[in-house]
């Protein structure tokens, strides 16, 4: 599902850059994509699908 339009960005991506490590909120996900956010309309849907990653990268650190 697209999450940001200004910039293209699926959840898959957002998830992806999650489990690569160092990013804790919406604001470090997008700038390891590689941008910022443009209109902001997708800040909290960021943020949500980040808080959804981050207890998975949490699991497989453990295992």
């Amino acid at each position: 599902m697209y999450v940001c339009m200004c910039n293209g960005y699926t959840d898959k991506d957002i998830r992806r850059v999650v489990q690569r490590g160092g990013v804790s909120c919406a604001t470090d996900a997008y700038a390891a994509l590689g941008s910022g956010f443009c209109c902001g309309k997708c800040k909290d849907c960021a943020e949500e699908v980040v808080s959804e990653e981050l207890p998975n990268i949490t699991l497989m650190a453990a295992e």
